[in-house]
């Protein structure tokens, strides 16, 4: 084995390493609550509050980058990622009536957050905190309070509270379509593959990781429910890795980001096994043109022709539950790499853990 092969040594002490491992029992512990997942959902639709607009910010809004793709296929509403400046900041006076106001913080203790639901109540919403604290002052502010049950995560970025988010999001969305039962099973069933899923990963991330050790800029490409995951791996790429990494869909690579890659400027792609694959193969196919190296990931990375580095996560039937899998790699990755650079993960430069989770 040579040296470029020699994967990291064993770091027992990383609260962010701990804190992956650690994902499959807090989406095990959010199951608990499905029975606060249905009562708000049956509540959304007495109340025919059936626009949801959400919240949030970092690996919160991320996650509702997802929701929106939730709400819209499962219970078929209108779902949006809502614009916290205008109501705060700006004072717009929107009539919320119709709609639910989604407030995802880790903490509950953002404080624009927190006056977005304040307000958002006063104009009429249905308003819901998803939260890691049901003590906190954004769950005092709201009619109804989805708890996320994740633990305590002390690592600077997020992990387990953004699964836990997602899979919140989604059976909240699967409870108001009358499917709950079976979304929580996809949940279950989710919970242990990942197990399996990080085993694979963590003991073969080190040597994909460490050839991209001298990366400056990447680019993360998803599209659909992935594009949430395009962003959260980006994101983890900058906080973790110092590394310039934007979130991008697959057809907006296309139109002029594809004209700054060279062989020095990676791409990172999630493809889904659903209708969104050939726009991701063909992004891809521009940017192999362009000479960049192609990292691929999500449960079609087989699919994308010429990937140099394939991490494929289990297919699961469904395009809401594949983010919770796909995810992982892009997590342990940032991990390995931020390793590899000489760098702590746990407690990035410049950054604390403002959304303390309980």
């Amino acid at each position: 084995m040579s040296s470029a092969e020699l994967p990291l040594p064993a770091e027992p002490g990383s609260k962010f390493l701990e804190e992956i491992r650690e994902q499959p029992d807090a989406l095990l512990r959010l199951l608990e609550s499905g029975a606060a997942f249905a009562r708000v959902a049956a509540e959304i639709r007495a109340r025919g509050a059936t626009t949801v607009r959400m919240v949030g910010h970092g690996s919160s809004d991320n996650a509702a980058s997802y929701g929106v793709y939730a709400f819209g296929l499962l219970p078929h509403w209108t779902s949006l990622r809502d614009s916290i400046s205008l109501t705060v900041y700006y004072g717009a006076e929107l009539d919320m009536s119709g709609c639910t106001a989604l407030a995802l913080s880790q903490s509950g203790r953002t404080p624009d957050v927190v006056e977005y639901l304040r307000q958002a109540k006063r104009r009429g919403a249905f308003t819901v905190a998803v939260t890691n604290d049901a003590s906190s002052e954004l769950a005092r502010e709201a009619d109804a309070v989805l708890e996320l049950r994740a633990g305590h995560e002390q690592a600077v970025a997020a992990t387990k509270t953004y699964t836990n988010q997602l899979a919140a999001l989604g059976l909240l969305a699967a409870h108001a379509a009358g499917e709950g039962d079976a979304f929580a099973a996809g949940i279950r069933g989710v919970a242990e593959t990942m197990r399996e899923l990080t085993a694979s990963v963590e003991k073969r991330i080190a040597n994909v990781a460490r050839p991209f050790a001298y990366a400056g800029r990447m680019f993360v490409v998803g599209r659909g429910a992935e594009f949430a995951t395009a962003r959260e791996i980006a994101l983890k790429l900058l906080e973790t890795c110092r590394i310039a990494a934007e979130p991008l869909t697959a057809t907006d690579l296309a139109h002029g980001p594809v004209a700054a890659l060279d062989p020095l400027f990676p791409v990172w792609a999630i493809a889904s096994d659903d209708a969104t694959l050939p726009a991701v193969v063909e992004a891809v196919e521009r940017a192999r043109e362009a000479g960049a190296t192609i990292v691929a990931s999500g449960d079609a990375a087989e699919s994308i022709p010429g990937a140099d580095y394939v991490l494929a996560s289990p297919r699961t039937g469904s395009p809401l539950l594949s983010p919770l899998l796909s995810i992982l790699p892009g997590q342990l990755f940032a991990w390995a790499l931020s390793r590899a650079r000489g760098l702590d993960p746990d407690t990035p430069r410049g950054l604390s853990k403002v959304t303390l989770a309980r």
